[in-house]
């Protein structure tokens, strides 16, 4: 069934108000509107995600990049804890160090997503729930950004030597075979860059939605949801 808009005026930090009259969602996704202020809210996200991870303190105080630590590398974690857990601090200083790298590699790929949304996307989004913009985003680029910076992330991992240090600390437990699965008896530096990549890479997804649902209140209202 097509909702409807009634007046909708939609105000945005910058200072710049649209307005839109009645119409039904399904045309307003072909209008330049739609694209519009699904742009300038992806876009806003994606800038206060990288100004997150430009900044290594505000990167390791981010509760939504915490969120997206993967299993498997927050059981390692786990484990360090008891045995040494001065090395837990230094593993997410060095990601955090990494992640300052990987902004100029994983900016241009989402920002030239969202310029290439098609009209499909804005009615799909439009469409959906909360956080769809950012799922529509996650979609076309999450391969493609773990592909992008898993080389940096394992190449910074490697000059700090962490790997090593890790294995050193965790020789002897056998708990590495349960944590990663396998008969594996050490963590290898891609297996631990791939984890610290895909941290980096949701992360930064945790963040655009977080944007997405807190600045696109005026839009959902507008749509009775």
């Amino acid at each position: 069934m097509k909702k409807y808009i009634i007046a909708a005026a939609l105000v945005f930090g910058t200072g710049i108000v649209i307005t839109t009259s009645v119409q039904s969602c399904t045309s307003l996704a072909t209008l330049d509107i739609g694209l519009v202020v699904i742009k300038r809210i992806l876009l806003g996200g994606i800038n206060k995600g990288a100004n997150i991870y430009g900044n290594k303190e505000a990167f390791l105080q981010s509760n939504l990049v915490d969120k997206a630590l993967p299993k498997e590398l927050r059981d390692i974690n786990t484990t360090l804890e008891k045995i040494a857990p001065s090395l837990v601090q230094k593993e997410k200083q060095y990601i955090a160090e990494a992640a300052v790298f990987t902004v100029n590699i994983s900016k241009p790929i989402l920002e030239n997503a969202v310029n290439n949304l098609s009209a499909q996307d804005v009615a799909r989004i439009i469409k959906g729930e909360k956080g769809t913009a950012t799922l529509v985003l996650k979609e076309k680029t999450h391969a493609q950004l773990i592909q992008a910076i898993a080389p940096r992330v394992e190449q910074e991992l490697n000059k700090y030597g962490i790997v090593k240090t890790i294995n050193t600390a965790l020789s002897g437990s056998n708990l590495l075979g349960s944590l990663l699965g396998g008969n594996k008896t050490s963590v290898n530096s891609g297996g631990l860059s791939t984890l610290a990549s895909e941290q980096l890479v949701n992360g930064m997804f945790n963040i655009v939605e977080d944007y997405e649902i807190e600045n696109s209140k005026s839009i959902l209202g507008a749509l009775g949801k």
